[in-house]
């Protein structure tokens, strides 16, 4: 079985065409054996591109994490399929419509440097800020998350949640070094009040046009970089007067735009570059 790899801010993704599995692939399993960093190829993540099923899109595109659970929606492994798709022809307008479990996502080709990297400016789509819709667990109905004192072991963590294609829950700091950011991602990934579990975005304001942010992915762990979680970041960070609409948003393996629009929609700007392609073994036995 082919496959490719590409990468966002080396959030990397593993790239395969629907029409290339066996019949009755178990996908999760087939997930988590080829995202394993030892025994697999290695990555956050696999992208399976398919045909579209309706005349509003052009392909599309399911997400598996690397715990084998698939995603509604990642805007760094969408960039991967749609640079994955313009690499290898198999789309050359410069608009292309992925249909994902969160919705059909417009992604608008914004330049190609040399044979394998690409820039795209995305329709993300809008985000849900009320409880139920997140969904997040509270003792009453709330139509926005922010400043929520949320109780992790005993101690109160302030944050702001909102679902953003995905669940996702920020936390602002003042500096990454001074607390285990990794080990509270973990503990509130799974926190009784997130029934389906969240993305975790710990956010650092460096004026009102950046903000710096590490990503705890659910299903995932630590990441590179999260296109729907700088996403969650950028809207959490404007929600708390702390940014303007359009922020940069660094993470630790690059920088990326988002805009939230005055309409309400969220756009994602940034790169996906391919890195190489591959044959997977393992269906042989």
């Amino acid at each position: 079985m082919r496959f490719f790899k590409f990468h966002g801010y080396g959030n990397d993704y593993l790239i395969l065409e629907e029409g290339s599995l066996r019949p009755a692939t178990d996908l999760n399993e087939l997930a988590r054996r080829l995202c394993d960093r030892h025994y697999g190829a290695g990555a956050d993540g696999v992208a399976i591109i398919g045909p579209a099923e309706s005349a509003d899109a052009d392909f599309r595109a399911r997400i598996f994490n690397p715990d084998g659970s698939e995603a509604a929606m990642s805007g760094n492994g969408t960039r991967c399929a749609a640079a994955y798709l313009h690499y290898t022809g198999s789309w050359t307008n410069d608009e292309l419509r992925l249909h994902t479990r969160s919705g059909i996502k417009l992604y608008r080709l914004r330049g190609r440097y040399g044979a394998r990297r690409f820039r795209f400016e995305a329709e993300i789509g809008r985000p849900a800020l009320e409880s139920a819709s997140i969904p997040m667990r509270t003792d009453e109905p709330l139509d926005a998350v922010l400043n929520y004192p949320l109780e992790v072991n005993g101690e109160i963590v302030t944050i702001t949640a909102l679902q953003m294609c995905n669940p996702n829950c920020c936390v602002f700091v003042e500096d990454f070094d001074r607390f285990d950011w990794r080990k509270l991602g973990s503990l509130i990934e799974r926190h009784p009040r997130f029934p389906e579990r969240t993305n975790v975005e710990f956010i650092r304001v460096r004026d009102r046009d950046h903000i710096v942010v590490r990503v705890w992915e659910r299903g995932a762990g630590e990441t590179m970089a999260s296109g729907t979680g700088a996403c969650a970041a950028a809207v959490a960070a404007y929600l708390n007067g702390c940014v303007n609409r359009r922020v940069t948003v660094e993470m630790p393996g690059g920088a990326l735009e988002v805009e939230w629009r005055e309409d309400g929609e969220v756009i994602l700007t940034g790169t996906a570059e391919a890195v190489y392609r591959g044959e997977w073994l393992g269906e042989e036995g």
